[in-house]
């Protein structure tokens, strides 16, 4: 049984976790274990998460299966176009993927949006990462190519969007 709630502050360390335990496998075979270190301490840092959830600046979902946590999903709107909102997170432990929490969580941030009146969700995907033929089914596509700097490294993105 699974069940959706907005996180708090109480539940900084169940997500930095969860990236934890998501990152590695999603990631090793993409970038260096170097970038990935950087880039969990940067995304992922206790003041970062909590300042985003007091400040309202990220809304945090998490998915429990059997009250356990098992993933999140993190959005807002975009800060330079209120009009798109953006999926900056989705991350579904392995053991758990193939059960749709993924295709739950994007539905959960979907009713989200268009409570707020609004009618675009984009993301960012690594080019490499085989996550996208997921976001494809889910009806997102591929708008534009992007690199993003983040200290030393790059994110090499494609940004995708959906019409809700």
């Amino acid at each position: 049984m699974h069940h959706i709630r907005e996180a708090t502050i109480n539940d900084v360390a169940t997500i930095q976790r969860l990236a934890e335990e998501t990152w590695w496998p999603t990631y090793s075979p993409l970038l260096v274990n170097e970038q990935i270190k950087y880039m969990l301490a940067e995304i992922y840092s206790s003041e970062k998460i909590t300042d985003q959830i007091e400040q309202g600046t990220q809304t945090y979902l998490l998915l429990t299966e059997d009250e356990q946590p098992v993933a999140f999903a993190a959005y807002s709107p975009r800060e330079e176009n209120p009009e798109v909102y953006k999926l900056h997170k989705i991350y579904c432990l392995p053991s758990t993927q193939g059960k749709g929490y993924g295709k739950i969580l994007i539905n959960a941030v979907n009713e989200k949006v268009l409570a707020a009146g609004k009618h675009v969700l984009e993301l960012n995907v690594n080019r490499q990462n085989n996550a996208k033929s997921f976001y494809e089914k889910m009806g997102f596509t591929i708008t534009y190519e992007e690199d993003v700097p983040i200290g030393p490294y790059w994110m090499n993105d494609y940004v995708m969007r959906k019409e809700l």
